[in-house]
């Protein structure tokens, strides 16, 4: 059931403009994450009442209905859900439609109720019911399922006033949803959310805490590692989080799970206490995901520091120049009348490099009664950039800045970095570099990681962290006057503080483990692995067939045999990783099996006609690998790894030449074109090859979209002729002929994935090539007469229908004409 729903959510996320999906804040749930999402839930039994506010398509509700149905002592389920967008509504119609089929199968009662109505406006009203002195019993749910959207509140608009009404201070839409919901929950009742990690910390998600803290209790927590996995079909870059969470007080310990992928086939897991994850006694109710036994690791060590930035006496707070308020001040080259202006494109190799004369920003800022309150004096601080990249390597960068390199009585910072000072004026030059020194530190960078759901440095979070105290910092400080220590001697410099600090943790190092992590992928990278091995899973495989422990120096790698299951627990038990069982064909399909192809390993060195279900089959690192690893960061590493590349080649540049050789080649009026591989090209192939010469005979190739490289062909010229000029982005049908003689447009739609010619998608393409001077002829071509079977109640009248698999026929949808534009319902002749 659920993959029809995913079918349907591909076709809808293709009509939907960039512009629509901005105004709702809200992108579709892939279907494996839905499937996830539902499985958090205890087993329902009796009566479910389920809420799914901001329904989309039910593809949530789908996953909760296909899960619920594997369960035994289910009764009923009633399900009421909430979508404004009417084209979303209209799907979400035919999947409870279905729901209630699936239901009606397994004996099981299925009602539904779609309000179209604003979920914030509406659940507002059912609060406030509940607390009117003859208000009737407001609606309960026993469940409630949500990808809710994600879109900021003005201060001052209905629906940040209709939440202050019922004690609800929050600054996205997002938590206002959640905060509804778990209103409205009966006790007891269970909510499974995707969400952006943000709320977790923070001064601007405070006060909802508080109120989420205290309806509810976490039993799960999801992370997704990287930003473009959750939603990557719509290209959306957001920290996203899955929660499950229960309507009581009852502190039990929280599953946390991470995963890479979309897919959620790589999932590492561990249980945290309650304590953990929500510290008692923390004023600002963080909520703190370490997500695997390292993570925990990061924190026990940085316990025993225990000093605040104000303990320290040190303010920080982001630059006071806001450059488009002062823009007439600013100026791009230094003269006697400005003072130095400071952006973050100044700071490089932790220090300060003013001026940047060749630079896009401003160098200077002129000195005047209008600019004195924003600058201050030419001292010792500390600069850090407000922003970063999720997939930078650091996420804090703090640069020392040394007034005797730039010149002047006052200095200007912008606000783009945050300022570590005293009251306004400078540090001493030790604590400077002391406190630089510490937040350069992999330790902090890796707990800032895990805390911090933003990918920006936000003043309140170093205010959170926890620093050595002065006198440490200080004598740091003075061991690093002339030059800014490496990487490996900060990470050391705070080891041995910890050691001597009498602290006792686990004793794997989570600095060592990071380190070579990062060394085992620049070897994979260096090998010309394909991207999608190159990897934290890959590279911890990698370090097991060599039986590298986090502090082993390359020279000491070995090639035991190994099995999968010994490699997940030799990465467990060294790395502090804990992966999934159910991950243990991701290891071999996705990592093992591109070692094997890469020449890296092989299999059963030891018995090579072990059969292929054999819980004993092994893998070996090969002689000549192993030889090259062991002259890792030696003089001697590029030579090797060079002759090893010439002899055998990349598995990167292998995968690239046979992505190339599986192309699809088209030749459109003499000249050639190729398309990505795929079934959806293929089918395009069969329409210019197949359809066309039979149906449009002589017609000319006007458009044709790609998967891979989106435009392939477009004859501007040719359309312009016919009244049409617009961007072909977005909406565009899949292919466009033009039969000259008898004046025709046929509209394509290759349907593999991406739904068919329905009556919304005949309308838009009506619409959207209204002003053709020839009339439009809309034709869906299926691959099968299987995939037409699955799309066919929805194929809108007055179009025609194609199967590459009888490529003779032709499937008429009524109208007047049997092949040919129609008239009425906006489509032109």
């Amino acid at each position: 059931m659920l993959d029809g729903v995913d079918q349907r959510r591909m076709s809808v996320d293709r009509e939907l403009s960039p512009l629509t999906r901005e105004k709702l804040g809200q992108f579709m749930t892939p279907a494996p994450i839905a499937r996830f999402m539902a499985s958090l839930f205890a087993p329902p039994s009796g009566e479910i009442v389920l809420l799914d506010p901001g329904a989309g398509i039910g593809m949530l509700t789908s996953a909760f209905v296909e899960q619920a149905l594997l369960q035994t002592g289910l009764r009923s389920i009633t399900v009421h859900a909430y979508e404004i967008d009417p084209v979303m509504r209209r799907r979400l119609e035919a999947t409870l439609q279905e729901c209630h089929a699936f239901c009606a199968q397994g004996g099981i009662k299925f009602r539904w109720q779609i309000y179209d109505e604003d979920f914030i406006e509406a659940g507002v009203a059912l609060v406030r019911n509940e607390h009117t002195l003859f208000g009737a019993p407001p609606q309960r749910f026993t469940h409630c399922i949500m990808n809710p959207p994600y879109r900021k509140i003005n201060s001052h608009s209905n629906t940040r006033i209709q939440l202050q009404q019922i004690g609800i201070e929050t600054s996205n839409l997002y938590t206002g949803f959640l905060a509804v919901a778990s209103h409205l929950l009966t006790a007891d009742g269970e909510l499974v959310a995707i969400v952006p990690r943000s709320f977790c910390n923070g001064v601007y998600f405070r006060s909802f805490r508080t109120f989420f803290l205290h309806e509810m209790s976490f039993r799960h927590i999801h992370v997704f590692e990287t930003r473009d996995q959750a939603f990557r079909d719509n290209e959306v870059l957001q920290e996203n989080i899955i929660i499950h969470a229960v309507k009581n007080q009852h502190r039990l310990p929280v599953v946390i799970t991470s995963s890479v992928r979309a897919e959620l086939d790589d999932l590492t897991q561990r249980e945290a206490p309650y304590a953990e994850v929500v510290k008692p006694g923390d004023s600002n109710l963080f909520i703190n995901i370490a997500v695997s036994k390292a993570d925990r690791l990061v924190i026990e060590r940085l316990s025993v520091f225990t000093s605040t930035l104000a303990e320290l006496g040190v303010t920080v707070s982001t630059g006071p120049v806001v450059d488009f308020r002062l823009r007439s001040d600013l100026r791009q080259n230094p003269t006697q009348d400005t003072f130095p202006l400071i952006y973050p494109g100044h700071l490089r190799h932790h220090a300060v490099h003013w001026p940047k004369l060749d630079g896009s920003k401003p160098n200077a800022i002129a000195a005047s009664v209008k600019t004195q309150p924003w600058l201050m004096p030419n001292e010792w601080y500390v600069l850090i950039r407000r922003f970063s990249a999720k997939e930078e390597k650091r996420r804090i960068v703090a640069s020392v800045y040394d007034p005797g390199r730039v010149p002047g009585k006052m200095v200007g910072f912008e606000n783009h970095l945050n300022v570590l000072h005293r009251k306004g004026s400078g540090l001493s030059p030790e604590l400077a570099r002391g406190l630089a020194l510490y937040l350069n530190s992999t330790l902090i960078d890796l707990h800032f990681r895990q805390f911090s759901g933003h990918t920006q440095v936000n003043a309140n979070d170093l205010r959170t962290l926890q620093y050595p105290n002065e006198a440490t910092l200080t004598r740091w400080g003075s061991l690093f006057k002339d030059a800014f220590p490496n990487q490996q001697t900060i990470d050391a410099l705070l080891e041995a503080e910890i050691s001597t600090m009498g602290a006792t943790y686990s004793t794997t190092d989570p600095v060592d483990a990071q380190r070579k992590i990062e060394e085992a992928l620049v070897i994979l990278d260096e090998l010309g692995m394909p991207k999608a091995q190159r990897n934290e899973r890959s590279a911890l495989t990698l370090l097991a067939l060599f039986a590298l422990k986090p502090g082993d120096k390359w020279e000491k790698a070995s090639a035991p045999l190994m099995g999968i299951t010994p490699i997940m627990d030799f990465v467990r038990d060294y790395y502090a990783k804990t992966y999934a069982p159910n991950t243990r064909e991701t290891f071999r399909r996705q990592t093992m099996h591109q070692f094997v192809q890469a020449g890296i390993a092989v299999m059963n060195p030891d018995e090579p006609d072990r059969p292929v279900n054999s819980p004993k089959w092994v893998y070996q690192v090969t002689s000549e690998v192993l030889g090259l690893v062991r002259s890792f960061q030696r003089a001697d590493w590029r030579t090797k790894v060079e002759s090893h590349l010439k002899e055998h080649g990349s598995l990167a540049e292998r995968y690239a030449r046979a992505r190339e050789m599986s192309k699809i080649p088209l030749t459109i009026h003499g000249k050639a074109f190729t398309l990505s591989p795929g079934a959806h090209s293929e089918l395009i192939a069969k329409i210019i090859y197949e359809f066309g010469p039979r149906f449009a005979p002589g017609a000319e190739v006007l458009y044709i979209g790609d998967t891979g490289a989106k435009t392939i062909h477009l004859d501007v010229d040719t359309m312009a002729s016919l009244g049409l000029s617009f961007d072909v982005h977005g909406k565009f049908p899949d292919v466009v002929l033009f039969h000259r003689a008898m004046n025709w447009l046929y509209l394509i739609e290759a349907v593999t994935s991406h739904g068919p010619v329905d009556s919304e998608r005949h309308l838009e393409l009506a619409d959207l090539f209204a002003d053709s001077t020839a009339g439009l002829v809309f034709v869906t071509a299926f691959p099968d007469r299987r995939s037409l079977g699955r799309y066919a109640s929805e194929i809108s009248w007055e179009t025609e229908v194609w199967v590459a698999d009888h490529p003779e026929h032709l499937i008429h949808y009524n109208g007047e004409n049997f092949l040919g534009p129609h008239k009425g319902g906006g489509v032109g002749e």
